[in-house]
């Protein structure tokens, strides 16, 4: 367990503008905690070309910290024993999280149920149902609070354990109508995000919420899906994070039943109960989550920064508006991954160039 002037760092290293994941996670490996992240963050900022630097306030970070409390919540940080194994595993791996309610359900295991928000009234019946099987053979329901399916999955559920995973703060309720949901979630199951709190759901954050849904879970179960939909962002979260795929089939007539359908020719799990899903992932239940090998960056040294600054000119030419692979950028300039890795955190948070999913990079 962190210190609580430890995690009041972790919380504003994580809140400072230019910070996201990566670049949380290679300051760290680089500094080895976040206050010495924190008082280097100025001055590699202005060696990637910043004018100035505004680190998040420690009072800022210190009274979302306490009004978290108040509300009976907590922040569980990525180094710490209770985060939970499978956002650990994930690459990379969110710094810090807001939790209300149960946080040991974090612990056991999880499958996800998602699904379209019109989805049909034999879909939500469905889901319902499956989530309250799925419950009932000790299994935590994780799904996104929205309209539809995922609030038909949290109601079936609720009896044996549900998370919420929200796209805003954890204590702002989205949609307005599942407040008598979300108060029951918060008492009897648990609600986390990544956001900090007060903050309204914006388009921008789904991705990293069904990041979140997936990466807690064995396997995503996909009830209802358009083409294109956040569901399907879900399912491919989960592809890329080593989990089950499981997708019911629908009517070839109903546009809602075409991403899941496709999701069956391309292999997934075709679901018609919960028997289904348990018969997969029993014999992987209780095994650790694979671990990522985390990042490439070497200690501090002066050594390090010269070498950076020998390179930077050749990395700055290989970037482009279109983003490139970090691995074509330690190819191309013949560096090793260290070197190239701070040439890219200085320009990160600089803000003159931006992380891409897939391991890119691109200017801002």
């Amino acid at each position: 367990m962190l210190e609580p002037g430890a995690r009041c760092d972790w919380l504003r290293l994580a809140r400072t503008e230019n910070v996201g994941p990566v670049t949380f996670a290679n300051l760290i490996a680089r500094f080895g905690n976040a206050g010495a992240a924190l008082d280097e963050l100025p001055r590699l900022a202005a060696r990637g070309g910043a004018k100035k630097f505004i680190l998040t306030p420690k009072e800022d970070a210190q009274r979302e910290i306490e009004a978290l409390a108040r509300l009976g919540g907590r922040f569980i940080a990525a180094c710490e024993d209770d985060f939970p194994q499978g956002l650990a595993a994930l690459e990379p791996r969110p710094p810090i999280i807001a939790v209300l309610g149960q946080a040991a359900l974090l612990k056991r295991e999880m499958v996800a149920i998602v699904g379209a928000r019109n989805a049909s009234a034999l879909s939500r019946k469905f889901a319902q149902q499956l989530a309250q099987d799925l419950a009932a053979a000790g299994l935590v329901v994780a799904s996104g609070l929205a309209r539809g399916i995922d609030t038909a999955a949290h109601d079936g559920a609720l009896a044996g354990g549900t998370v919420a995973v929200v796209a805003g703060g954890v204590d702002v309720i989205y949609p307005p109508e599942n407040e008598k949901l979300y108060e029951a979630i918060k008492l009897q199951g648990a609600i986390i995000s990544e956001m900090r709190l007060g903050e309204q759901p914006q388009a921008r954050h789904f991705p990293r919420r069904n990041r979140l849904i997936s990466g807690l879970s064995r396997g995503v179960v996909v009830v209802e899906a358009a083409e294109r939909s956040g569901s399907l962002i879900t399912a491919t979260y989960a592809l890329e994070e080593g989990r089950e795929i499981f997708a019911v089939p629908g009517s070839p007539l109903d546009p809602r039943a075409k991403g899941a359908n496709r999701l069956i020719r391309d292999g997934a799990t075709l679901t018609e109960n919960a028997q289904d899903i348990l018969d997969v992932l029993r014999p992987i239940l209780g095994h650790g989550f694979a671990e990522p090998e985390g990042p490439r960056l070497a200690p501090d040294s002066k050594m390090l920064e010269a070498e950076a600054d020998r390179i930077r000119q050749a990395v700055e030419e290989a970037l482009g508006p279109p983003p490139v692979a970090v691995d074509e950028l330690i190819r191309q300039t013949g560096a090793p991954a260290s070197v190239v890795l701070t040439v890219l955190l200085e320009l990160e948070l600089s803000g003159r160039c931006r992380r891409q999913p897939g391991n890119l990079v691109g200017w801002a």
